[in-house]
């Protein structure tokens, strides 16, 4: 099986050339979260950031169950802050 490389494609699908003067250079483009509506970077570290405080926040009253979605919530409303 022999790869095709861009000399070798058909005109067709063959990147074409710009001639711009703009020496600008291309941003980055971010994937945005669809849920969140945040870029996806953003969100990932937010959800992390958040998880880790609500361990703590479970850890400093001994992991006493059933309070699991208020350590969340105030751990959330932390990090937002």
């Amino acid at each position: 099986m022999e790869l095709l490389t861009v000399s070798k494609l058909p005109a067709s699908k063959s990147k074409k050339s710009t001639s711009s003067t703009s020496t600008s250079t291309p941003k980055k483009s971010r994937k945005k979260n669809p849920i969140l509506g945040v870029d996806a970077e953003y969100g990932e570290d937010r959800f992390y950031r958040t998880a880790e405080r609500a361990y703590y926040i479970a850890e400093a009253r001994g992991f006493e169950p059933g309070y699991e979605m208020e350590d969340w919530l105030a751990a959330e409303a932390e990090v937002q802050s």
